[in-house]
């Protein structure tokens, strides 16, 4: 695996536990993949896959709350596949990387270890904005990072459905004016849904939606109170601040 040879900066997440060192330009880890990881739940001795990994922020997190979960970093970039791992070594966080499209077929994921019913939870944030809607960014790793095709949801959570084992935990987070297309994509396979809403503000619509979903689950689907980012003032509310800094977790984390 070669190096990634761009320019990259050091940046502090969880309060300054985990330091990522990241492309300077393009897509970079922020609070959405801080969300993600305090909206996932594991166990010690879970299998855990992070799909769209990047430079590993999500699941590294996560696996800094959790301890003794086996992680594996899924990356298409090879790249950003190279400082996910550097990234794991450098904070000592034991994690597998494989540089993998998560749109392959099953017999690529099974050739990178990764066959049908054998992980027990899917965290992802895959590329949500519309391409019909926002025009791309000219650099090709934010737009890839960032901009759908056609069905990309989808394909993303049939992956994640064919790697886990029945009852296992599907976490994702996604923009919330396209819920009607997660559920829609969840329809097959997954339930026992739970969905928070993120707001940026008490003033305006939720911006994101994170959402816990169980293979071959049968609860009803429940909302959540909302998460606002900044109350009336526009300052960050105590309770996100805890979570950022790794002092938290959201209730899709909890049993």
């Amino acid at each position: 695996m070669s190096e990634f040879l761009g320019e990259t900066t050091q940046d502090a997440f969880l309060g300054g536990t985990l330091r990522l060192r990241q492309p300077k330009s393009g897509h970079r880890a922020g609070h959405d993949a801080m969300l993600l990881a305090a909206a996932t739940r594991a166990r010690p001795g879970d299998r855990v896959v992070e799909f769209g990994a990047g430079v590993g922020a999500a699941g590294l997190a996560l696996k800094k709350r959790t301890g003794a979960i086996e992680l594996v970093l899924v990356e298409v970039d090879s790249g950003l596949a190279a400082l996910a791992r550097n990234n794991a070594a450098a904070n000592q966080l034991s994690a597998g990387v494989v540089v993998l499209d998560v749109t392959s077929a099953a017999e690529a994921f099974s050739s990178a270890g990764l066959p049908p019913d054998s992980v027990d939870v899917v965290l992802m944030n895959p590329p949500f904005n519309d391409a019909a809607r926002h025009r791309p960014s000219p650099d090709r790793a934010r737009a890839i990072a960032h901009v759908s095709a056609e069905a990309t949801l989808d394909k993303w959570v049939h992956a994640g459905r064919r790697i886990l084992r029945p009852s296992g935990v599907l976490s994702l987070i996604w923009r919330a004016d396209g819920l009607a297309d997660v559920l829609s994509a969840l329809e097959r396979g997954f339930g026992s849904l739970k969905i928070l809403p993120v707001h940026a503000d008490v003033a305006r619509p939720a911006i994101r939606v994170l959402v816990r979903a169980v293979k071959g689950g049968k609860a009803p689907t429940e909302i959540l109170s909302s998460l606002v980012l900044n109350d009336e003032s526009g300052v960050p509310n105590k309770r996100l601040a805890a979570i950022l800094e790794g002092r938290g977790v959201l209730p899709l984390a909890m049993p």
